[in-house]
């Protein structure tokens, strides 16, 4: 018995409960009826009249259909792909169908979207359905940080002609976003060049470039290559230009150290640009063929050995995508822990926001290993850059110092991509 009372308790603090404005349109619904009952006559038939057309109304808005809108979200990206680049827009359109026949004066629409960090993106508007109760609505969003995107529920909402009662309906369209960091063409790297043939005591031709006669695959066309190179069958079945990729003779490892200490970047605009400098080298790298790898630690560490081909240019993209600079460790330590994966000779490639004599010392470290270091410097806000510079340079280590993606093409050729 206890437990039925329980339950019926329950059922009672959990009904709906209704708002003061249905209990006014109640209270005026009786009081014309008991006008009429009581009193009588044509103007107390009109007004019970009235009141019972526009309570009729009113109690029809719970079938309004809102809550069992259909449509769909059609994102406007070239062919249909879900993957953009960094600083791009997206148009999306949005195409609603409402069922039934209760007059529908407008739809207040409301769009959101969710970042993997948390953040959310919401669009709003207000939409007129047509007479077959159909509504297209099409909005662009800002420019898009990297990372994973996921579109939650679209929310509908409507309300009668007097604004006195509001309904809701959602509509689930589960989409996904990928945003890769953001790139910039690359021409040449001439100092890495350099380096490689004074590693390898060529005079005229760096074995960066230099092949073998060994077929090892299929690569895209680039602009310049000669007709022999030209991969016939290849491109006749996939209906674009591709060439023969050759093997390479063997060359030092070169690594790209992405330094994620989260206390060297005091705005996230400073290390996308870490992200995006480090994205564009492994860019560079996959259309020239070369081998690099990958040391990046953090919440999500990675390291990847140094290989060719477009599947570790992908495997390192999908790293950077959701990278931060989370890690409490400081690029020494860091190096200190991959120093048995470094191998004499090998070019390291330090892409921080650090420098100074912390930095001067993880450099001079790595030539003590005998490898050839470089730093990709992101310059600070009000930082002077020919100082460091300079300073790494009398010593013998090369030092870029990018304020903004577009000085790395040229920085790395000394000219732009």
């Amino acid at each position: 018995m206890t437990r039925v009372r329980t339950s019926l308790v329950q059922k009672w603090i959990e009904r709906p409960r209704y708002s003061r404005k249905f209990w006014a349109v109640g209270a005026a619904f009786l009081g014309s009826l008991g006008y009429l009952l009581f009193q009588g006559g044509k103007l107390a038939l009109m007004l019970f009249v009235i009141m019972l057309i526009l309570s009729v109304y009113l109690l029809l808005g719970q079938w309004s259909g809102i809550k069992r809108t259909q449509g769909t979200r059609v994102l406007q990206t070239a062919e249909g792909a879900t993957t953009l680049e960094a600083g791009s827009t997206l148009g999306v359109k949005v195409q609603l169908q409402i069922p039934g026949f209760w007059p529908i004066p407008y739809v207040f629409v409301k769009d959101r979207l969710y970042h993997k960090n948390g953040r959310e993106l919401t669009f709003e508007a207000t939409l007129v359905p047509d007479w077959r109760r159909r509504a297209d609505w099409e909005y662009r969003t800002p420019a898009m940080r990297r990372g994973h995107y996921t579109f939650g529920r679209t929310e509908c909402v409507t309300e009668d002609i007097f604004g006195l009662f509001e309904h809701r309906g959602e509509l689930e369209l589960p989409q996904t976003i990928s945003v890769l960091p953001q790139t910039i063409a690359i021409r040449d790297w001439q100092q890495y060049h350099q380096m490689v043939k004074g590693a390898n005591h060529h005079s005229s031709t760096t074995r960066a470039v230099r092949e073998t006669t060994q077929i090892n695959g299929v690569r895209e066309y680039i602009y310049g290559d000669r007709i022999s190179r030209i991969h016939w069958n290849a491109t006749a079945k996939t209906g674009t230009w591709k060439s023969k990729e050759f093997e390479r003779e063997s060359l030092p490892k070169t690594y790209i150290v992405l330094d994620r200490d989260q206390r060297l970047y005091g705005e996230s605009d400073e290390f996308e640009l870490a992200v995006s400098v480090t994205a564009s080298l492994f860019q560079y790298g996959s259309q020239r063929g070369l081998a690099l790898g990958l040391v990046s630690a953090g919440k999500d560490s990675a390291y990847f050995e140094p290989r060719q081909g477009q599947h570790q240019h992908q495997l390192v993209l999908r790293h950077l995508m959701d990278v931060e600079a989370d890690s409490p460790n400081t690029i020494r330590s860091l190096l200190k822990d991959k120093a048995q994966k470094l191998a004499p000779g090998s070019f390291v490639t330090i892409v921080s926001a650090s420098f100074g004599e912390p930095m001067l010392q993880v450099l001079l470290g790595l030539k003590k290993q005998q490898m050839n270091p470089c730093h990709i410097w992101i310059v600070p806000p009000a930082v002077r850059k020919e100082a460091w510079a300079s300073q790494l340079q009398s010593r013998g280590i090369t030092c870029y110092a990018i304020g903004q993606l577009t000085d790395l093409p040229v920085q790395l050729g000394g000219r732009a991509g």
